[in-house]
């Protein structure tokens, strides 16, 4: 395994690339990786590299979103089925359709979208900062998709009116609130942080709630030496590996995400040879849906 990250750092040099990894990818990806992440900096990591050559570890909205952000680049998905479900719940064509019905509310899609659902939109978000961009939209009501529980979450911390698409994670939405409490029973000294993608009723048992790099810097800058873990067990994996000194519990065994783990350090490394699967978006839906991106962008 070492010589294979060997070769892919030599490449990576060779083809003046980068290699962006979420932090829902195994731990030998995220070692090797220039910048592990959640999709928020990811995404300013795309607007902003000189590299000409991104390879995501990702999936496939996210290479689309760099390729978006960065039109003249090559961006490369190691696995071109490496895809989101959540994504997939709603079109460019339901968009239109919601609109209509709701003709005064600002759209707010989620990173999680196509290019075609974005390019429908007013602004983007991240589980990170949809609190903050929903604040910011002029309108007193907003619509956000595709997942339901992201927009509940956000409801919560704000006084504007708040519609949603029936989407959801099929990852997050699998764990309840009975895992949850079965755990905590297990280990009554853990804090459970959760992720924003999950069930009302799961935020509800949390003890904070926190976009995936929100949690790894808290569990880096806190005191507590226990905590159960409410997202996708690759960053709880990294956690663990990061603080030795600390015990990691997942929430529930169904926190694995198999379409991230399409990717692999042997298809990164194919992928740099031969410069595939090329990610590319149509340039008419990739100029609309830049703009909602780049909104995202400047919200602080």
């Amino acid at each position: 395994m070492e010589e294979l990250a060997t070769e892919i750092r030599r490449l990576l040099g060779e083809r003046n690339a980068i290699l962006l990894s979420h932090n829902y990818q195994t731990l030998d990806i995220q070692a090797i990786a220039d910048l592990r992440g959640d999709s928020l900096e990811l995404a300013r990591a795309a607007s902003r590299t000189d590299a000409e050559v991104i390879v995501f570890a990702g999936v496939h909205f996210m290479a689309e979103t760099a390729s978006i952000l960065n039109p003249e680049k090559t961006v490369l998905l190691p696995d071109a089925n490496a895809g989101c479900p959540m994504a997939d719940m709603i079109t460019a064509q339901h968009v239109r359709a919601e609109r209509e019905k709701h003709p005064r509310a600002a759209f707010v899609a989620y990173v999680n979208t196509t290019a075609e659902v974005k390019a429908e939109s007013d602004i983007c978000c991240t589980s990170a900062n949809a609190v903050k961009v929903v604040e910011t939209v002029d309108q007193g009501e907003v619509y956000m998709l595709p997942d339901k529980n992201l927009a509940l979450y956000t409801a919560r911390y704000t006084n504007k009116r708040v519609h949603y698409w029936d989407g959801f994670c099929i990852v997050h939405h699998s764990v309840t609130s009975k895992h949850v409490k079965e755990v905590k029973a297990w280990y009554p000294g853990a804090l459970f942080i959760a992720h924003p993608e999950c069930r009302p009723e799961v935020l509800d048992l949390a003890d904070h709630v926190f976009s995936t790099s929100g949690m790894a810097r808290f569990v880096a800058e806190s005191d507590h030496d226990e905590f159960i873990i409410g997202t996708e067990r690759g960053l709880m994996d990294r956690m663990a590996q990061d603080h030795p000194q600390k015990r990691f519990f997942l929430a529930s065994p169904k926190l694995y995400c198999v379409n991230m783990k399409k990717i692999t350090v042997e298809k990164i490394r194919d992928s740099l040879i031969n410069l595939e699967p090329v990610v590319k978006v149509p340039e008419e839906v990739a100029r609309r849906a830049r703009a909602p991106i780049e909104r995202m962008l400047e919200v602080v």
